[in-house]
């Protein structure tokens, strides 16, 4: 199932690229890298065209998340019923890859926390109300969505090895510790992104979220 691994990953990538947010700023004569916090994001998009391009762009970077999982699932689902998840996780976290470093803008693209929220849904979605409260909670009373991203990183992977343990993920045991090890790849991989935003939490100079206001590269 090695192979099967790669080819999950390179589906998720393909689709990953798929930079909904530069798509839509470029319909509209802007560069979207060229703005803001100079990523392809949601948030980005949001703060810089507003939130009708916000949202499509979150819809987008969501959906290509699911679909990268679904095609995963068609494929070898019949093949491997008891490793399909897994092979659901790797074809998510290549669409996280190929969201944020697509190759054909350089590398240059989000910082993956609204396809990762896809891949939440599509993969066990009970993960996803507590992350989703936990982030409006902090975005409501601190501004940050950069903080709210990184806690929900954290939180979908304590959940992650919570129902693991428990055996609602539909994995079998054997198959846990890559699950895990994968599982923390996606809250590496988000945290990772927001290192600048991190540097600037600690030293308090982080801008708060505003419509209008672009945040500091």
């Amino acid at each position: 199932m090695l192979a099967v691994r790669g080819i999950c990953i390179l589906i998720g990538y393909i689709l990953g690229m798929f930079q909904t947010g530069y798509i839509y700023g470029k319909l509209h004569h802007i560069d979207i890298r060229q703005h803001g916090s100079g990523n392809a994001g949601a948030t980005n998009t949001l703060r810089t065209l507003g939130w009708k391009a916000g949202l499509i762009t979150f819809a987008g970077d969501i959906g290509k998340a699911i679909l990268s999982m679904v095609i995963a699932w068609l494929l070898f689902g019949e093949k491997y019923p008891d490793g399909v998840k897994l092979l659901e996780m790797y074809a998510g976290f290549g669409a996280v890859l190929g969201h944020n470093f697509p190759c054909y803008l350089k590398f240059k693209g989000g910082k993956g926390i609204a396809c990762t929220a896809g891949f939440i849904l599509a993969f066990y979605p009970p993960m996803a109300p507590l992350c989703l409260l936990l982030f409006i909670m902090i975005v409501a009373t601190t501004k940050y969505v950069s903080l709210g991203s990184i806690l929900v990183m954290i939180c979908y992977f304590i959940q992650l090895v919570f129902f693991g343990q428990m055996g609602h993920l539909g994995v079998r045991a054997s198959l846990l510790p890559e699950v895990y090890i994968v599982g923390a790849l996606f809250s590496l991989m988000g945290i990772w992104r927001h290192r600048e935003n991190l540097k600037r939490l600690i030293a308090g100079t982080e801008n708060k979220f505003s419509m209008g206001k672009s945040e500091k590269k």
